[in-house]
C-alpha cells in the first residue's frame, strides 16, 4: 500500500543554465530567492553538453567549468550540435526524472520551451508524462523557421510564468516567447539580462503560482489514491479523505512560514542568450 510520502512527492524540476555558465552558478542565483518558492520541489542543475567555447561572462564572478548547451550563428539562425542537445537532454530526462516542471534562464529557457513545443507534438518524450509547467527567465524563441513551425505550430499548454527585464537586451524576443503559450503570466522586474532579484510583489507572485501548482499536484496524488481505493488496491476512501485533509493542513501550515529575506544584489550580466 502506498503511503502519504510516497503519494506526496516533491515535485521535480529540471533547471537549465544559461551560456558558457554552468548549473552551479544558477543554482546559485536561484538560492538567493525566497526559499519557500521551491520548499516542495526537487530541482536538478545538470551541466551544459559542451565545454565553453569561449569567454565566459562570469569569469572572476563565478568560478569555472562554465559550458553551453548548442552553438550558434551571430544572426543566431544557424545552430551547431543542437540535435545532439536534444538528444542529451531527452535522454537525462528520461533516466533522471520523471520531471514535472522546466526552469530555465536564456539559452536553457530556449530549450526548455523548445522541448516543451516538441512534446506537445509528439516529437520527443513521446514516454515521458507531460511536463506540467515552464519558468521562463530570459528565454527566447529559435529563429529557424523548420524549428518554428513544429516546436511553436499551436500554442504550448503547459503552464508558464515569463520573467522579463525592461532593461534586458532580449526584452522583445523575451515577449515573442510569451505568445508561444497558452495563458501565460508575466512577471517583469526592472533589470537587465540576469536571473533578477525579486521585490516582494514578484515574490509573492511566484509563491502563489507554484503553490497552486503543489495544491493541484497533491490533489491528483489523493485522486489517484481514491481510484485505487476504489478498484480495490491502495488507501481506501477513508484513509483517502484523511490525505486530502492533510495536504490542506501541509498547505496551512507552509503559507504560515516566515521567509528570511536575501541581501544580496542581483549580478547584471548582459551574456548572450
Amino acid at each position: 500500500m502506498e503511503s502519504l510520502t510516497e503519494v506526496k512527492r516533491k515535485m521535480k524540476i529540471l533547471c537549465l543554465h544559461g551560456f558558457r555558465t554552468n548549473g552551479s552558478f544558477l543554482k546559485w542565483r536561484i538560492g538567493k530567492w525566497d526559499p519557500f518558492i521551491f520548499d516542495s520541489f526537487d530541482l536538478d542543475f545538470p551541466d551544459g553538453l559542451f565545454p565553453a567555447g569561449g569567454k565566459s561572462d562570469i569569469e572572476g564572478i563565478f568560478p569555472p567549468p562554465y559550458f553551453e548547451w548548442f552553438q550558434f550563428d551571430k544572426d543566431f539562425t544557424e545552430y551547431t550540435n543542437l540535435e545532439e542537445c536534444i538528444t542529451y537532454l531527452c535522454d537525462y530526462i528520461m533516466a533522471n526524472g520523471p520531471f514535472d516542471g522546466f526552469l530555465g534562464f536564456s539559452q536553457g529557457a530556449n530549450l526548455s520551451a523548445l522541448l516543451l513545443g516538441y512534446q506537445a507534438q509528439g516529437k520527443v518524450l513521446k514516454d515521458h508524462p507531460p511536463i506540467k509547467f515552464f519558468i521562463s527567465i530570459s528565454g527566447t524563441k529559435f529563429r529557424d523557421p523548420r524549428i518554428c513551425d513544429v516546436a511553436y505550430k499551436d500554442p504550448i499548454k503547459v503552464r508558464s510564468i515569463h520573467l522579463i527585464g525592461d532593461k534586458d537586451w532580449l526584452k522583445l524576443p523575451s515577449e515573442e516567447l510569451v505568445s508561444a503559450f497558452h495563458d501565460p503570466l508575466i512577471l517583469r522586474h526592472p533589470q537587465g539580462h540576469v536571473i533578477p532579484r525579486l521585490d516582494e510583489e514578484a515574490t509573492q507572485k511566484l509563491r502563489d503560482w507554484m503553490e497552486k501548482i503543489v495544491h493541484e499536484h497533491n490533489s491528483e496524488g489523493v485522486k489517484m489514491m481514491e481510484i485505487k481505493a476504489v478498484t480495490g488496491s491502495g488507501l481506501n476512501l477513508v484513509e483517502g479523505e484523511a490525505l486530502r485533509t492533510a495536504c490542506k493542513l501541509d498547505q496551512n501550515e507552509g503559507s504560515q512560514k516566515e521567509i528570511e529575506k536575501g541581501g544580496v544584489d542581483a549580478i547584471e550580466l548582459d551574456a548572450i542568450a
